[in-house]
């Protein structure tokens, strides 16, 4: 059972953004002061990547680990109601994800993935881990999906 009404929850769903969120801006900026120049949602690319760096062939998807089901986070939580609707929804998700990632790699490009909850916990850190990921200096960067 909800705890609000339905057009109350469908006023709140209506709000959750697929761009340009916080976390999506919050990397953004990060790498722009940091020098790096980037295209945001190439259509043109399996998966519409949330930014895309031409330079290093890569493509970054920042991910909200609610939607996305970040393996193992607090936030990836299954509502109680209509919990199996929300299953084949969330499965449909994460099959796609790893296709569309599947499908940049095999076209030469090399998949981030940056997780919401690594924003809230140790934004410096992941995001220093990004740089280095982008340059090439972590070989397992391009395994991230």
């Amino acid at each position: 059972m909800d705890v609000v009404d339905a057009a109350t929850r469908s006023r709140m769903m209506s709000g959750i953004r697929s761009k340009d969120t916080q976390p999506e801006m919050i990397v953004r900026r990060f790498l722009h002061s940091q020098g790096f120049r980037y295209r945001l949602h190439a259509r043109k690319l399996p998966g519409s990547p949330d930014l895309v760096l031409p330079k290093y062939k890569v493509a970054i998807f920042v991910h909200g680990c609610f939607w996305h089901r970040h393996q193992g986070c607090r936030y990836a939580t299954t509502p109680a109601s209509n919990a199996e609707r929300w299953k084949l929804k969330f499965d449909a998700n994460t099959e796609r994800d790893a296709r569309k990632a599947n499908m940049l790699r095999d076209a030469g490009w090399r998949v981030l993935t940056v997780w919401e909850c690594e924003l809230k916990h140790t934004p410096a850190e992941r995001l220093g881990r990004l740089v280095h990921e982008i340059r090439g200096a972590d070989p397992a960067a391009s395994m991230c999906a």
